[in-house]
């Protein structure tokens, strides 16, 4: 039986996304090599200043999103968040965060790093930010979360240096705006025929991928 492919997309700043990635997690624990997830970046924080004026200035701008992001995390027992989280030294985009993280899935698949690389990575970032208020839109805090958890940085910084990073992110961008992607975290899977998004529990989640295992050749489209 050939794997149910899932294009996870989100951002790195995305408070939902940081929720959800325990989700991910059981997932992959539960359903092995019936699943096949890949995690896909797209800028939903490509801008902070503009988004917080665009989207918050209205309802009390910075401050009030970050009790926003406070009220999310206090609903959920396993993650925690900073004080400093967008309070201070706020990251100016999440669009660094996300070309280290093609940059490292590059790498990861020519096979010169461990498999599973490119997902500590994410939530090492994601970690860093949230849980230790780190500014995860410098290259610097990038590259010592990366060395930290052992990633060979130059490779990865090869990666970004040369422009594989770079093209790997833009083929992100263009399945995000392809498929009509708004929001994260969105699972896409079904070859675009479903799709999952925001706060969506495991149940959800799960039950949507036991149709995919269970269902007879033929009976995904009436066309």
């Amino acid at each position: 039986m050939n794997p149910v492919k899932i294009s996870y997309f989100t951002d790195a700043l995305c408070v939902w996304a940081y929720v959800s990635q325990i989700r991910m997690d059981e997932l992959k624990a539960n359903f092995k090599d019936a699943v096949e997830i890949e995690c896909r970046y797209f800028h939903v924080f490509g801008n902070v200043s503009s988004k917080m004026d665009t989207a918050w200035k209205q309802r009390g701008g910075l401050s009030a999103y970050r009790q926003h992001v406070r009220e999310v995390v206090e609903k959920f027992g396993h993650v925690e968040l900073h004080e400093r989280t967008w309070q201070a030294d706020v990251p100016k985009s999440s669009m660094p965060a996300h070309l280290w993280l093609c940059a490292i899935r590059d790498v990861q698949t020519a096979a010169r790093c461990a498999p599973g690389s490119s997902d500590r990575a994410a939530w090492a970032f994601r970690d860093a930010f949230f849980r230790h208020g780190r500014d995860i839109s410098q290259a610097k805090v990038l590259l010592d979360i990366v060395e930290s958890i052992g990633l060979p940085a130059a490779e990865i910084r090869d990666a970004v240096a040369t422009g594989a990073a770079h093209a790997a992110l833009a083929d992100d961008l263009e399945l995000a705006r392809a498929q009509s992607i708004a929001a994260s975290p969105t699972l896409l899977f079904n070859e675009g025929r479903q799709r999952l998004t925001g706060n969506v529990g495991y149940r959800i989640i799960e039950a949507n991928i036991r149709e995919l295992l269970e269902a007879s050749p033929g009976q995904l489209s009436w066309c």
